[in-house]
């Protein structure tokens, strides 16, 4: 599955899932995990509210920015969702 939109969010996410890492990134894969767990990611240990968390980091990075930010990587985690299933 290579050069799908969103992939390197979605690596850079289970990435920092196994190193126990809270990012933006592993935030946005805890939320899609069931779906990506179907897909035939590995995804263990998913950060437990990650919509909440994800909303308060990107506040907290720039609060004017932070709603449209979240709705874009929402926006991208589906897109590479969606297209992952078309392709497996």
């Amino acid at each position: 599955m290579a050069a799908l939109p969103g992939e390197e969010l979605i690596h850079q996410g289970v990435a920092d899932l196994e190193r126990g890492v809270e990012s933006v990134e592993s935030l946005l894969v805890s939320m899609g995990a069931p779906r990506l767990t179907r897909l035939g990611y590995r995804i263990d240990s998913p950060i437990p509210s990650p919509e909440h968390r994800l909303y308060e980091v990107l506040r907290a990075e720039d609060p004017d920015a932070a709603h449209s930010r979240y709705n874009s990587l929402v926006r991208r985690l589906v897109s590479f969702e969606r297209v992952a299933e078309c392709a497996s």
